[in-house]
């Protein structure tokens, strides 16, 4: 089983020293970044093709570093509300932390019961990753500039070039 570094840089809105905490966690993870999207939903797609080729095992955890849970409904398709419903109906063994500072809700409220149900044992939030948590396999980024100035933007990217 593998471990996924998923980092929407729409996180770093809200936080304090964007470029220090985001050198902070690609440091933690110690693994090259694997892509950069546009769009949270095509990074989805490219573990799932990852894990189809073989070069991927089936990701056990993946920590979700975003603004959001991406959990907001469960449409057939994926898309950028939704796209961690889909990792979680497709890895049933997949635990998923969402590193959030300030929650602002949760897919429990827009997930049906049952399968929220069904998730919550393997979903928890926070703004620290949890003990123990396993280093990736895989980085990616998700760049979402729908969602964040284009300075902090390009700071970030900045930021991010050793590690590619």
């Amino acid at each position: 089983m593998s471990s996924i570094l998923d980092i929407d840089l729409d996180y770093f809105n809200l936080i304090e020293n964007p470029e220090q905490r985001l050198q902070e966690l690609l440091d933690w993870g110690d693994c090259p970044i694997a892509f950069i999207v546009e769009k949270h939903h095509k990074a989805y797609s490219r573990w799932k093709d990852r894990v189809k080729r073989g070069i991927l095992t089936q990701p056990s955890h993946i920590l979700h570093v975003d603004e959001h849970h991406d959990m907001m409904d469960q449409k057939r398709n994926a898309n950028i509300a939704n796209f961690m419903y889909h990792a979680m109906q497709t890895w049933k063994n997949s635990r998923v932390h969402w590193m959030v500072d300030t929650p602002i809700d949760s897919p429990a409220m827009w997930l049906d019961n049952d399968v929220w149900k069904s998730f919550s044992h393997r979903f928890s939030l926070g703004p620290k990753r949890p003990h123990g948590w396993p280093k990736p396999d895989i980085v990616s980024i998700c760049t979402s500039p729908q969602f964040i100035s284009n300075d902090l933007l390009q700071r970030l990217l900045r930021s991010i070039q050793k590690f590619m």
